[in-house]
């Protein structure tokens, strides 16, 4: 029978004793880098200018994190030039908008702030895209 705190094949009974604190750390370190960069992140849509562009609302999604406990809203853009692009909605707009909807949209970075619908192009001349 092998005794219990004799070396172990991988080198000695401390083997775990110093593979722990190493796993630890590791975690540590990943977990401070990704609230480091959330926090740029951040920074940056908030230190970014403010734009009005018009464009209409081709999608909206959301994203749930954690067993419901965290939600993220999500609204797709397209401009007058085909370009489709989708913004985090950080003003509680998802409620408020519905696909199809056309109008000014106030971005900046990549956030969604603000949303002013104007009414559809007179069916008769074309559709005023």
């Amino acid at each position: 029978m092998r005794d219990p705190f004799s070396p172990g094949p991988f080198g000695g009974s401390d083997f775990m004793f110093t593979l722990m604190p190493i796993i630890i750390l590791i975690g540590f370190v990943v977990v401070l880098a990704l609230m480091i960069r959330a926090i740029a992140g951040n920074v940056r849509n908030a230190r970014a200018p403010r734009q009005t562009v018009y464009a209409r609302v081709v999608a909206k999604r959301m994203q749930v994190w954690g067993d419901n406990s965290h939600t993220h809203y999500f609204i797709t853009l397209e401009f007058e030039n085909g370009e489709r692009r989708e913004f985090h909605d950080v003003k509680n707009l998802y409620g408020l908008v519905v696909e199809g909807d056309v109008g000014y949209a106030a971005i900046q970075g990549d956030w969604i702030v603000a949303f002013e619908r104007r009414p559809p192009a007179d069916p008769y001349r074309g559709s005023g895209w």
